[in-house]
């Protein structure tokens, strides 16, 4: 059997009301971000390296991209 070629699937999911997302690895999930940098620290603590989760093929951004967490601008401003 070959070996499998297929790199893990991480998903951050569209906002939640407050404006996090959740960031899963399959049915796995592996934490909640408020911020890109968030979501390379979770990939990170899942021993997963990637340097730029915006442009990365392995992360699928879902319900907007690494720019887009409504509703959290107001709590980071003040």
């Amino acid at each position: 059997m070959a070996p499998s070629t297929q790199h893990p699937h991480v998903v951050v999911h569209s906002p939640a009301l407050d404006g996090s997302r959740r960031v899963t690895l399959g049915e796995e999930p592996l934490g909640v971000a408020t911020h890109a940098d968030d979501v390379a620290e979770i990939l990170r603590l899942a021993d997963l390296y990637v340097t730029d989760v915006a442009e990365s093929d392995l992360v699928e951004w879902q319900g907007g991209g690494p720019d887009d967490w409504p509703g959290l601008s107001e709590h980071h401003d003040a």
